[in-house]
């Protein structure tokens, strides 16, 4: 496992100019335009770097991305892979781990979600403060490598408290309605049924999504400094009847994404 990452991460750093980024983004669904905003753009499509694996997603290019954001250095993910794809864990997680090979110190990682909080509208976005795992697997489950991070990784603060505050003060300079609350990962695809949103809300969830716990369960055993935010792209409930379809997810993504963009542009010009 460490060769591949190695391996992987040598051909990275052998076809980008200058300098390699401490700074990483995953561009989920609604943060895809960050794209225009990153200057002096290097591309590396997944399917030329050994042992990335392929997005299989409709509206998930395939790219690692180089380039310059708000004056910082960074790399995007222009697509992410998802455990529903058919992916195991390590496959999922492994560009955090090429990252984490490449002295990425931190982690941007954005999401569509759907939202169960009562105070929650389609369109709102949620600063990520803490994950309820419904995972059937851990990517750390297996051998661990001390030279990847500990056996026992604590989660306590698995998003960063300084860049949950920085987002505030970011929103708050812009005049953003920026929300705080618990992500639910769980493997998909299906959207949730009434009843299970009813069940994450009991338990403590805010919004519920089929990504981004397990990057940052690894981004966390790597020592990285995470910060999370979704956008709620529909409601659910006993009380919610709307069938959410991908399109319309996609739809309230676009519609939020210029103050999602705002907010990652203002953190990462703020490192």
């Amino acid at each position: 496992m460490i060769e591949t990452i190695n391996h992987t991460a040598r051909y990275i750093r052998q076809r980008v100019e200058g300098e390699m980024p401490q700074i990483a983004i995953i561009l989920g669904t609604g943060l895809g335009a960050l794209v225009d905003h990153i200057e002096e753009k290097q591309y590396i499509p997944y399917a030329d770097i050994p042992d990335m694996p392929v997005s299989t997603v409709e509206g998930h290019q395939g790219n690692l991305i180089f380039g310059t954001l708000a004056g910082r250095r960074v790399v995007a993910m222009q697509g992410r892979f998802h455990y529903y794809e058919g992916y195991d864990m390590k496959q999922v997680t492994f560009p955090v781990r090429v990252f984490q090979a490449l002295g990425i110190k931190t982690l941007f990682v954005s999401n569509a979600a759907g939202g169960m909080n009562k105070e929650f509208k389609v369109g709102d976005i949620m600063t990520i403060c803490d994950h309820i795992n419904l995972f059937p697997e851990n990517p750390l489950r297996g051998r661990n490598y001390n030279e990847l991070g500990p056996r026992f990784p604590a989660m306590t603060e698995a998003y960063d408290p300084g860049l949950i505050a920085e987002a505030d003060v970011v929103a708050q300079e812009l005049g953003i309605r920026l929300m705080h609350g618990v992500y639910v990962g769980t493997p998909g695809p299906t959207f949730e049924t009434p009843a299970e949103y009813e069940y994450f809300r009991i338990i403590g969830g805010d919004a519920v999504g089929m990504s981004t716990v397990p990057e940052v369960i690894v981004a966390n055993h790597a020592g990285m400094r995470v910060y999370g935010i979704s956008v709620i792209t529909d409601l659910g409930g006993k009380d919610v009847r709307e069938v959410p379809t991908h399109e319309e997810v996609q739809a309230a993504a676009a519609k939020a994404q210029p103050n999602m963009l705002a907010i990652i542009k203002g953190l990462v010009g703020r490192l």
